[in-house]
């Protein structure tokens, strides 16, 4: 697969690239943030929304240090706000225009007031954990828009090549399902433990050990796909790019579930399950780059490495 780097010149001014950059790295840190919100069990310390309180739109002093926490998260979202339009803005002035890139900067920054909508339905339901779950998988949703944004600012709108047989491809697509599936599995886990945002939260009654289970046996089915897609890809000889991408992805994994299983067997403290929630975004993002990397687009006049694998492959 050709360095993306050599087609820097088609992203227009390095400029955009960077903000959409940003916009991943803002938004895996709206994660971390809304994670010390749940795990301060300052959830509810600003206990309405939009407002923080019925007469005031900021944290008040009477309000402690939990409404600090939360006011601060809602304050981030503005300066993640900012990155994003910044961005759509940048994708709109360039020469010439890329209506994809233009989509996917649009698709990126709607995310983000539909993400605060969700966390203010959170508030507004008094954590009800099954919100809160739907407010984690919004926030997963919003990074594979911004990571999409991002890659394509590296990318001319040539059309895509595989860089794979096709069922290889078909396999990075299933490694990316089954990655949505666990991350889907682990907000049940979550809502059903202990760590609810706040000491009057309601729990998703679903028993603890059960769900806990389910959700690492998803665990091992995600491992043992990517180890099978990283030998497959070995043995059909992938471009390098791909073959590390597999790689960074099943080190991912192994840390996540490292993460996740010490956490467990120590009882959740609130330090690990902020480095979980974290490892979700990353692994998320490894198994885009995964799929991401099962294909490309090469610029006119730059001449396509031979790909044998994809010449011969037969299924």
């Amino acid at each position: 697969m050709a360095d993306v780097s050599r087609f820097g010149e088609f992203s227009g001014k390095p400029t955009l690239s960077r903000l959409a950059l940003a916009s991943v790295v803002g938004n895996v840190l709206i994660v971390g943030t809304g994670g010390a919100v749940r795990l301060t069990k300052s959830g509810l310390g600003c206990p309405t929304w939009p407002r923080c309180t019925d007469e005031s739109y900021v944290a008040t002093s009477e309000m402690g240090v939990h409404g600090v926490i939360e006011f601060g998260n809602r304050l981030l979202t503005f300066a993640l706000a900012a990155v994003v339009i910044a961005g759509v803005v940048a994708a709109w002035r360039q020469r010439p225009r890329r209506r994809p890139l233009r989509l996917l900067a649009v698709a990126a920054a709607f995310g983000i007031p539909a993400q605060a909508m969700v966390g203010g339905l959170t508030v507004l339901t008094n954590l009800n954990p099954w919100v809160v779950g739907l407010h984690f998988l919004a926030s997963m949703a919003v990074i594979a828009a911004a990571f999409a944004f991002w890659r394509r600012t590296l990318e001319p709108d040539d059309p895509a090549r595989p860089t794979v047989p096709t069922p290889l491809r078909g396999l990075a697509w299933v490694v990316a399902g089954v990655t949505a599936a666990v991350l889907v599995v682990g907000t049940w886990v979550t809502g059903s433990g202990p760590h609810s945002g706040d000491a009057g939260a309601a729990r998703n009654d679903l028993d603890p050990e059960t769900i806990s289970q389910v959700h690492a046996d998803m665990v091992f089915l995600l491992l043992g796909l990517a180890i099978a897609l990283w030998f497959a890809l070995r043995a059909v000889r992938a471009p390098a790019g791909a073959l590390r991408a597999a790689g960074l992805l099943l080190l991912a994994i192994l840390g996540q579930g490292l993460i996740g299983f010490v956490q467990y067997l120590t009882g959740l403290p609130v330090l690990l399950v902020g480095a979980h929630m974290l490892g979700s975004c990353l692994v998320w993002l490894a198994a885009l780059a995964v799929l991401w990397s099962t294909r490309e687009r090469r610029p006119a006049g730059i001449a396509e490495t031979p790909q044998p694998h994809l010449a011969t492959a037969s299924v």
